[in-house]
Order: structure tokens, then sequence, then C-alpha cells
């Protein structure tokens, strides 16, 4: 039966669906899973969008409002994994439905990626109530740490588990918040810290994960790094250099604590 992966991020911007594009991918190319990303942003859906998925004909609305099948929707993607759209004008539903919905699809994959809403609404709730761990996208700037803190907040109100938190567009400046500010003010863990690469935008463009298209540059390995830690599998880094002469951070031993925990 799938495990199930929130991605949630109470401010906008921050790159939440582009890193659920890029866990997907990863987990179905580099990992070989059978993985279902699931568009959980009913009212202004985005995470088609990053994948090339203009219109779908069904969508996650229409399972919630009980117009078609869990299964009718679903789009086997190039990329190697499957997608379940959505679409504008959400109707009002209750936060338990896409559970119970997701429900029905969990022995056909290993995981299940949710894009949740970047709103503190019943959307949000719904990807709360609907995994089994949370991840929190932020960036490194005290505005977002404040959506952040409150963020884990809610989600440890919901008594859902956090696995940690992802720092994504990270330019390693001195004005920038440290893991160890952002780790300090949250009590969560930092699993990945991406850093800002103009080739996000090049991939989007291209309606691509990043990680598919430069695999062996610093966000492509991080983003490996951060999936193999969820999946509880080991990623070497295939840069020889990097291997010789980097020593373990802060991130690499939360994730390698997480390795050790979090058994799907």
């Amino acid at each position: 039966m799938a495990h199930t992966i929130g991605v949630i991020s109470i401010k906008g911007g921050c790159g939440k669906t582009t890193v659920v594009s890029n866990i997907a991918a990863i987990m179905a190319n580099e990992f070989n899973k059978k993985v279902l990303a699931v568009d959980a942003n009913f009212s202004s859906p985005n995470l088609g969008l990053h994948l090339g998925i203009i219109n779908p004909k069904k969508t996650i609305n229409d399972v919630l409002n009980d117009k078609c099948s869990p299964f009718d929707p679903i789009i086997e993607h190039d990329f190697g994994f499957d997608l379940l759209p959505a679409s504008l004008g959400a109707k009002k539903t209750s936060p338990n439905r896409l559970k119970n919905k997701l429900h029905i699809l969990k022995d056909n994959y290993d995981f299940i990626v949710i894009d949740s809403s970047p709103n503190l609404n019943d959307e949000m709730l719904a990807t709360m109530m609907a995994a089994d761990k949370l991840l929190v996208v932020s960036s490194p700037d005290y505005p977002t740490l404040s959506c952040t803190m409150h963020a884990t907040k809610i989600a440890v109100g919901k008594k859902t588990p956090i696995a940690g938190i992802v720092l994504n567009k990270m330019y390693n400046k001195q004005f920038e918040l440290t893991i160890d500010d952002v780790e300090d003010a949250t009590k969560v863990p930092v699993l990945a810290a991406l850093p800002h690469d103009v080739n996000v935008m090049h991939a989007l463009s291209q309606t691509a994960p990043a990680s598919i298209y430069y695999p062996k540059k610093e966000l492509g390995v991080e983003y490996r790094k951060l999936v193999g830690s969820l999946i509880n599998e080991d990623y070497q880094d295939p840069r020889l250099l990097k291997r010789l002469f980097s020593r373990p951070n802060k991130v690499d031993e939360n994730r390698e604590l997480l390795r050790g925990t979090w058994k799907p």
C-alpha cells in the first residue's frame, strides 16, 4: 500500500509545485518506484501546467464530486509517474474526501505525492489529513519563515507527522537565514537545501522537472539525496570529487536520521 507524502507551504512562490514534480520524477526514474502525483490545489491548480497538461478532460475535482472513479482522471506521464490533475473552479468539499478517494488508489502505487494549496484553508487541511508524512517547503527569509512556523504548528495540531523542511531557492549569501536559524525557529529538521538555479526556469519552460534535465548539477543531486531519505534508500553522489572532498553536513545528518527511522 502506497506511502503518502504531502508537500505544503503557506506562502506562495516558494517552489512547492516544483518540489513535487521533481520528487515524483526521481522516485520513478532513479529509484524505480510506482508513483502518483496528485494536484490537491483544487481551486488554483499548477501541477499539470508544470508537466505540460493544459486541459485534462477529467480531474480530481470530478472525483471529489462523485462524477467519476478515482482511476478515470489518472494520466500516465512520459516522465515515468502517474498524474492526477486538478481543474479551476472547485466546489467546497469535506477535507476528509481526498483521503477517502486516494485510499482507493493506494494498492496501485508505492508512493503518492500530494501538491497542496498554498492557502490555509480546507484544501490544505485535505492534504494534511490524507498524508502519512508532510514536507514543508520554505525559502531562507524571515517572511517565509514566519509562514513556515505557522504551517508546522498547524500540522502538529492535526497530528500529521512532519518529515522535515525543504529549503528552496538558496543563494548561500550572508543575508539569508541559515539552516540552524530555520531549525531553531521551527524545531523541524531541514532535509534539503536546494540552490537557486536558473536552470529550473529553463526546465519549466520545457514543462519538465529540472532534476531530470540536469541530474549531475547540485540541484539534481540534492533532490536525489532528499528522495533517498524519504524512501529509505541510499543515494551516492555520482561526482567523484564531491565524494572525495566533501564532508557530511547538518542536512546530510538529518537525512541519515530520517532513513533510520522512517521505513515505508
